[in-house]
């Protein structure tokens, strides 16, 4: 097992902080990496993040980091709710997966309810705004250091 936590940001998050900020704050992504990373380098990890709005793009950053990286964190955005191709990407993955949420999606509109990608996650986090990135690097270290 490498040292490298793929995070992965699906479309309209690089809006983080200009779209909707009543429900998705005044963060900005770059704001939410540079957190992240900092969090990772303390528990020895390090981190491949990205965003795409293009299912493809996304798709192809889970098959790259499939075997042999610390884990995977996805917050898909809607593909979420919509993605049978990215579910088959993450089932394909032989290491651990937390699905993470900014908004607690059950709150919110029914269709967000469902959760293609909640099938394949290892754990799921929604409501802890961006503090749930944070919670699944600390998890996933976690997981790390029982192993």
């Amino acid at each position: 097992m490498n040292d490298t936590i793929l995070i992965l940001n699906g479309p309209n998050l690089n809006l983080l902080g200009q779209r909707e900020p009543h429900i998705y704050g005044h963060e900005t992504l770059a704001d939410v990496e540079a957190r992240c990373r900092t969090l990772a380098a303390g528990f020895g990890l390090t981190l491949a993040f990205h965003q795409s709005n293009a299912e493809h793009q996304l798709i192809d950053w889970i098959q790259a980091y499939r075997v042999g990286s610390a884990g995977i964190v996805i917050n898909a955005g809607a593909y979420t709710h919509t993605s049978i191709a990215i579910l088959d990407a993450l089932n394909a993955c032989e290491v651990p997966i937390i699905e993470c949420h900014i908004s607690n999606v059950h709150r919110r509109e029914a269709f967000r309810h469902h959760s293609y990608v909640s099938l394949a996650a290892t754990a799921v986090m929604a409501g802890f705004g961006t503090h749930g990135y944070d919670l699944a690097i600390r998890h996933l270290a976690h997981l790390r250091e029982a192993h």
